[in-house]
């Protein structure tokens, strides 16, 4: 049995933040109804890749979910939310700050309406605060909490991630909300509201910058590339081999002195390296010794070597090879999925239990594909009345 079979989750959201979180929910045995406005998600409308008008970024966090398509600024509309919300054990939204209160469906009147309803709310920069009810993204939280000035390399300008980590960082805090809100509400019964922010979630990932910037009161530079963040570790690179690259790291003194027998290079020997905090000051020659030692050999022989030396590191892998990797694939979390519409991907999920096997995911349907199906099935609504919704527009 999955573990959240019978319950019922209703997401406004949209981007990745409140769409991934609702996506474990539904791989976890939630049911999940998305609500899409009439123009529907901003990502269903990016490049048609499937020819059914959605994208690849849409059908990898929205697989597995039913899709309505619902005016919120029409009051039919709102009250068709209003009766799902009703008959539902979780509301996740992740619209613009105030928006949900501009519609008359702030948390008050949600917990008035139904005191076990959980409602997770998902923002920027939460809803108290100097910040509070500022618009955010991925990027500006980046920009505005460290992460772009804490990546890249210290001769160069603030650079972003790649991934788009701070979306996908919160919408995990946010489902872990959600079940210890489920949790409280299986032992009082009443439900409650959980609100994670982008920043918030993002913040102890800085843990490295945080101490290195403490402990080097101030001096250290905040970008220092491949290095670890508080440069506390050496080595702690991404080297050159002679066919790309691969990344090592030596935590512990033992690490290096495996990697010194490896190497079995005498500068790399010399008593000044024993010591951590004598390699970190030394971290220039360090790396330079590991460099000159992995430019001769492969990535594959140096991956078995080090393996068996029981030292961390791995190849620097490409996005090509990473969705060809049999590791990724035996783990199921990329999913190549393919049904009588042809072949797309889908996003497992990262959470396994032993006693509750995932839910697979099924393609997300056309914008508004389950909206007749989610009224009259969920909510009772005769043909007559879903018709008179339709015309009004507000569905």
């Amino acid at each position: 049995m999955s573990s959240l079979q019978g319950v019922r989750v209703v997401e406004v959201g949209q981007f990745y933040f409140g769409p991934y979180c609702t996506m474990l929910l539904a791989r976890l045995g939630a049911e999940v109804i998305k609500v899409e406005a009439p123009e529907g998600d901003p990502y269903r409308r990016l490049v048609d890749a499937y020819g059914d008008g959605s994208s690849v970024q849409f059908q990898l966090v929205n697989a597995g979910k039913k899709v309505i398509r619902l005016d919120l600024k029409q009051p039919a509309g709102r009250d068709v939310l209003m009766r799902l919300v009703r008959d539902s054990d979780v509301l996740v939204q992740n619209l613009a700050p105030g928006a949900m209160d501009r519609f008359g469906l702030g948390w008050e009147t949600l917990h008035a309406a139904d005191p076990r309803l959980i409602m997770a709310s998902g923002t920027g920069f939460g809803s108290f605060g100097p910040y509070s009810g500022e618009p955010a993204m991925d990027l500006t939280i980046q920009a505005r909490t460290a992460i772009m000035s804490t990546t890249g390399f210290d001769d160069g300008p603030p650079v972003r991630t790649g991934p788009s980590v701070v979306d996908f960082l919160a919408a995990s805090h946010l489902v872990a909300g959600i079940l210890a809100a489920l949790y409280h509400r299986e032992r009082t019964g009443d439900g409650q509201h959980v609100e994670v922010a982008l920043q918030d979630a993002v913040i102890p990932s800085l843990s490295s910058n945080i101490a290195g910037f403490v402990n080097s009161r101030g001096t250290m530079p905040e970008r220092t590339g491949n290095r670890n963040g508080g440069l506390a570790v050496t080595p702690y690179n991404a080297y050159e081999t002679d066919d790309g690259w691969i990344a090592i790291l030596c935590p512990t003194d033992a690490h290096w002195r495996r990697l010194c027998g490896l190497m079995n290079d005498p500068e790399a020997d010399a008593e000044r390296f024993a010591r951590l905090p004598d390699r970190n000051a030394g971290m220039d020659e360090v790396d330079a010794i590991v460099g000159r030692w992995t430019r001769t050999r492969s990535k594959a022989e140096l991956r078995e070597a080090l393996r068996a030396a029981n030292i961390p590191a791995a190849e620097v892998v490409t996005l090509a090879e990473l969705m060809d990797d049999p590791h990724v694939e035996a783990r199921g979390v990329l999913r190549k999925m393919h049904d009588r519409q042809g072949d797309w991907l889908a996003f497992g999920s990262p959470l396994l239990l032993s006693e509750s096997p995932m839910v697979e995911p099924v393609r997300a349907g056309r914008l508004g594909a389950d909206t007749d199906a989610v009224l009259s099935d969920r909510l009772g609504l005769p043909a007559g009345e879903i018709a008179a919704l339709r015309s009004t527009g507000a569905i």
